[in-house]
C-alpha cells in the first residue's frame, strides 16, 4: 500500500512531467527552398579523448540520413578523397570553402558534426556509455545553413538498478562498465544518437528527402504547430 510519501513523490513527478515542453520547432523554410537531394558527411570534430569516436559516429549517421530519403556519399570515399588532398584533420576539412566541396563531390549539402561526448564513464554507483552529438546541414551551393540539431543517448536508459542495496549497485555498475568497454557499447549508443538527431520521423529531425515515400509531407515538429 502506498504511504503519504509515495503519493507525494508520484504527484511531484506528474507535476514536473506536465511542466516539460518540447523545444521550439525548427524553421524549415530554407531547407524547403534549397530542396537538397544528396549529402556528404564531413569528418566530425572530436571534442572527446576517444580516438574511435569520429569513425563510430560517421558510420552510424549514414542510415538515418539515407532512410530519410537522401543519397549519402560513402563515408570511406569522402574521407579518402580528403586524405588524398592532404586534409587529414577534421578541423581543416571544415574550413574548406563550400563551393569547393560542391565542385569536388557534386553534392547539394554537407553535414558538419561535432562530437561532444563519447564513451563509458563510472561514477560511484552508476556506469553509462553516452554519446552527445551536434550537427548542422549546409547548402554547398549557397553556404546557407539549412538545419541544425543536437541529440544525446545513453546506455543508462536501458539499465535498472536491480536491487541488492549499495553493494549490489556498486557491483552492477562495475560489471556494466567492464561489459560496455569491452564490447564498445559506443557504436550502439552512437546509432541511437544519430537516429534521434537526424531521422525525419523524429521531432526536429531532417525533412523527408526525395527518395522517401513521405517526400513533401510535413515534418513531425511541423504537425505539432
Amino acid at each position: 500500500m502506498l504511504n503519504l510519501k509515495s503519493y507525494t513523490a508520484i504527484a511531484l513527478v506528474a507535476l514536473l512531467a506536465g511542466c516539460v515542453s518540447p523545444p521550439p520547432a525548427h524553421d524549415y523554410t530554407a531547407f524547403k527552398q534549397a530542396d537538397p537531394h544528396s549529402v556528404i558527411i564531413l569528418p566530425p570534430l572530436n571534442n572527446t579523448p576517444e580516438v574511435i569516436a569520429p569513425y563510430s559516429v560517421m558510420t552510424q549517421m549514414v542510415a538515418p540520413i539515407a532512410e530519410s530519403g537522401f543519397y549519402v556519399f560513402p563515408v570511406a570515399l569522402v574521407e579518402q578523397t580528403f586524405k588524398g588532398n592532404g586534409l587529414t584533420v577534421a578541423s581543416d576539412v571544415h574550413q574548406v570553402p563550400v563551393n569547393k566541396l560542391h565542385e569536388i563531390f557534386g553534392a547539394d549539402s554537407a553535414l558538419y558534426i561535432t562530437i561532444e561526448e563519447y564513451g563509458t564513464s563510472y561514477v560511484v554507483i552508476s556506469s553509462e556509455t553516452a554519446v552527445t552529438v551536434s550537427a548542422s546541414l549546409v547548402d554547398l551551393r549557397t553556404g546557407e545553413q539549412l538545419w541544425q540539431g543536437k541529440a544525446r543517448a545513453s546506455s543508462a536508459e536501458q539499465q535498472s538498478n536491480g536491487g541488492g542495496g549499495l553493494v549490489g549497485m556498486l557491483v552492477i555498475a562495475a560489471i556494466n562498465q567492464i561489459a560496455e568497454t569491452v564490447t564498445d557499447k559506443g557504436f550502439e549508443i552512437a546509432a541511437m544518437t544519430s537516429t534521434r538527431l537526424l531521422s525525419s520521423d523524429v521531432y526536429n529531425g531532417l525533412l523527408y528527402g526525395p527518395r522517401s515515400p513521405n517526400y513533401g509531407q510535413p515534418a513531425p515538429s511541423e504537425k505539432k504547430k
